[in-house]
């Protein structure tokens, strides 16, 4: 008898498989963290059998630990890191490189001279985002142009190029399955929103062969099965969403003018536009929030490129906490940050600033600076940064934010919440499972398979865990946040 859904969320630092009964609850969970790979300053990459095996191996001891079997999965729902991109051989299912990371700024110059060419508003009004190396499209490029043999290749039909969500489903179908969903597709810079295809004056423009693309396909149902000799059985793959997609669906954010955060390695906050894409010259991207019974609904999306990925660095860069948790203990050991500010642009800066150029910063450092005024600044910089994109959303819709829905694994910290209701003036709501990226892909799942009937049955399962309210005053709100400014301009344009 069928109990389960099985939600494979193959982030940025781990591969975690979780299984959700129909109520929403987690039954199980594994996570296998894999290496992140710096080749040069600025270049970030993942080796994709490092992330095919740790993702395989999760899901297999995630069931493995209830004592569960194959046939009591209902399907598999996939949520992936967005616009890393993987090209591989098509008979050999051998990557010709590594995957090239979402947080990979090696492509900056090459879309500068697309910019200097004057292309960023064909680009925009086509696909929605803005032109800069964060997004696939000047990726894909790159590996062709720069691995040998491997644009001959594509011309002839033999290479396939996927984001996350495509080299799983085929891998799981034993290379039967190539295919992504709209929501992925439309992180790639190639993709039409408008008409829901691939853009084919804009792959002439970055010099991708259409025969290396996969076929899109709505969030929500059938993909194809799983193979049996990898998983022991043949299970329906029933739906896709790129990570911060399926968080704003797990979030139960179905209305227009529904918003979340998530802070995960980067932050990224979402509000769901309705059927109709809003295209803006804010800062902020046009995105695809899903496709659902030929229906597609569209999301403002403001992106963060450092977050959780911060205290990853306390821990193993500078080596001042011994586990993420750690972080808010350390934090509450001071009141404050002592006048302290960090400026997390390891990877250049996304909304509302937009510049792969500028790098980290740790200003207002005294003689009475502790590491631990460190931790509670680097802390800090979430909520500044997420304070950042909200300001900018209310701009652009003029909509104001009445309180924030948030999840992803830095949403555990009380202290980072409780600041981050101070620092919006607004209260900041924490549901009870904060799993919501999985969840939204377990969510897209069971109605592709029956396991739902509609949305509505999905929000009987909503429930909040905690909400933060504000105990400060908007002029505290004004000095912190006019600070912050000033420590960001400093940081700005520092490689160009």
């Amino acid at each position: 008898m069928k109990k389960y859904i099985m939600a494979l969320d193959q982030g940025t630092t781990s591969s975690r498989s979780i299984i959700f009964d129909k109520a929403g609850n987690i039954i199980s969970v594994v996570q296998r963290e894999f290496p992140q790979i710096f080749p040069k300053e600025g270049w970030v990459e993942h080796d994709p059998m490092a992330i095919w095996s740790t993702q395989i191996a999760a899901c297999t001891e995630a069931l493995t630990k209830i004592g569960g079997e194959w046939d009591e999965i209902y399907g598999i729902g996939i949520t992936n890191q967005r616009e890393t991109v993987v090209v591989w051989d098509r008979k050999t299912g051998v990557p010709v490189y590594n995957a090239i990371v979402w947080q990979c700024r090696r492509t900056a110059d090459y879309c500068k001279e697309l910019k200097d060419r004057g292309l960023t508003e064909l680009i925009r009004n086509k696909t929605g985002l803005l032109l800069d190396p964060y997004f696939s499209a000047s990726k894909v490029a790159w590996i062709l142009d720069n691995v040998e043999g491997a644009r001959e290749k594509a011309e002839c039909g033999e290479l396939c190029f996927g984001t996350i969500d495509t080299w799983l489903m085929w891998k799981l179908s034993g290379g039967k399955v190539h295919a992504t969903d709209y929501t992925n597709a439309s992180r790639t810079m190639l993709f039409n929103i408008h008409t829901l295809e691939w853009d084919k004056e804009l792959l002439e423009l970055f010099g991708i062969p259409e025969s290396i693309l996969p076929e899109v396909k709505p969030s929500s149902g059938i993909f194809g099965y799983s193979d049996a000799k990898i998983l022991g059985a043949e299970i329906a793959i029933g739906g896709v969403a790129g990570d911060q997609q399926a968080a704003l669906f797990g979030q139960c954010c179905f209305n227009p003018g529904d918003l979340k955060n998530t802070y995960g390695t980067g932050a990224f906050l979402l509000m769901n536009i309705g059927e109709k894409p809003q295209i803006t010259d804010s800062g902020l991207v046009t995105t695809i929030a899903w496709g659902i019974d030929g229906k597609v609904n569209y999301a403002l999306e403001g992106s963060v490129f450092v977050c959780g990925a911060a205290i990853q660095w306390l821990r193993d860069g500078m080596r001042v906490i011994e586990s993420a948790a750690d972080s808010e203990y350390y934090a509450k050991k001071v009141p404050d940050s002592g006048g302290v500010l960090v400026v997390p642009a390891f990877q250049g800066l996304g909304a509302p600033y937009w510049d792969p150029y500028a790098r980290g910063i740790i200003i207002g450092i005294t003689r009475a600076t502790n590491k631990y005024h460190l931790i509670r600044a680097t802390l800090e910089s979430m909520a500044y940064q997420t304070a950042d994109v909200i300001e900018l959303m209310e701009k652009s819709t003029g909509i104001k934010v009445e309180g924030l829905m948030v999840d992803g694994g830095a949403s555990a910290n009380d202290l980072l919440l409780s600041f981050q209701s101070d620092i919006l003036g607004t209260s900041v709501n924490r549901p009870e499972c904060i799993e919501t990226t999985a969840l939204g892909a377990a969510y897209l799942c069971g109605l592709a398979t029956g396991v739902y009937e509609s949305t509505d049955d999905i929000k009987n399962n909503r429930r909040i865990g905690a909400t933060f309210e504000p105990t400060k005053d908007s002029a505290w709100r004004d000095e912190k946040m006019a600070t912050w400014k000033k420590a960001v301009s400093r940081c700005l344009a520092w490689k160009e």
